[in-house]
């Protein structure tokens, strides 16, 4: 039996997570573009659910595993094993109030004030913890124009970068969580799905290594040697290889970030270094 990972059905994540797969070797084989489930490279199925459901998909044992937002995991406040962070959507939960308010920290928030929000029970949380009694407003979206309305005092809120809510009139106040895309797991796993799982994390893992990385060829003068080191420190320090009838030279491989690969080539090329071949890498497994 396959199994199921739940998947987000829609939205930038759905697209990111998508990619993320086919990098991996579990290519997403639906049948159209309305299908609810498809096959991921033939060794898990996946489900096509709303990201915010993922979570209760996933605890009621409905699917083996999901991927969804961290916020969202929080917010259910359902019990899941955590496998791996994806490091994409990243965004935060932030407390924001409209700036001619004057409220500069969460410490002025009085007590009965109307607070608007999609994540009613981590606002709740947030200020219960803090000693601060709040009127939760719940919403289903655009919180940031509930003050503007007059419906609550200040929101809590998902922002990335924060523009949304200045071209808004609000100013962040304070964080309450820090998200991104994160792999969940059921509590009741049989021990072969959480092999499977382990597997599924070790292959999404590689890719993400291999993400900003870059792997070089050179052929290095053998004098060199040792300055090259302190330019490609790579993983383990760079390979080194004879090269046939290459005289003074030997064959240089290291892995190295691809933000500084225009630095580094360059200093390659001060050492006297020929032949630099520099590529993408598609898994990178420690």
């Amino acid at each position: 039996m396959l199994l199921k990972i739940a998947l987000p059905n829609k939205g930038r994540l759905s697209d990111e997570v998508r990619e993320l797969f086919n990098d991996a070797g579990l290519e997403v084989r639906a049948r159209g573009e309305r299908a609810l489930t498809a096959s991921l490279g033939g060794e898990f199925e996946a489900i096509f659910v709303r990201a915010q459901d993922i979570p209760e998909f996933v605890a009621d044992g409905a699917a083996h595993a999901g991927v969804t937002g961290w916020d969202l995991v929080c917010e259910a406040g359902r019990e899941l094993d955590l496998l791996m962070d994806l490091e994409f959507g990243r965004c935060r939960l932030v407390v924001a109030a409209r700036e001619e308010s004057g409220l500069a920290s969460p410490a002025e928030v009085k007590a009965g004030m109307r607070v608007a929000s999609c994540f009613p029970r981590l606002t709740q949380e947030y200020f219960a913890k803090r000693g601060q009694p709040v009127a939760v407003v719940p919403v289903s979206g655009a919180a940031e124009i509930a003050p503007h309305l007059g419906i609550a005092d200040i929101v809590v809120d998902l922002t990335s970068t924060g523009s949304t809510l200045k071209m808004n009139g609000l100013r962040e106040v304070a964080t309450v969580l820090e998200s991104s895309a994160r792999l969940v797991a059921c509590k009741g796993n049989s021990a072969d799905a959480q092999r499977k799982l382990d597997e599924l994390t070790q292959a999404l893992g590689s890719v993400l290594a291999a993400r900003g990385k870059r792997y070089l060829m050179a052929n290095v003068p053998r004098e060199a040697l040792i300055r090259v080191r302190e330019v490609l420190p790579g993983l383990n320090g760079p390979t080194v290889v004879d090269v046939l009838d290459g005289g003074d030279f030997v064959a240089v491989h290291a892995v190295v970030p691809a933000k500084t690969i225009y630095r580094t080539i360059n200093a390659l090329k001060a050492l006297g270094c020929e032949g630099i071949l520099v590529t993408r890498i598609e898994r990178l497994m420690a």
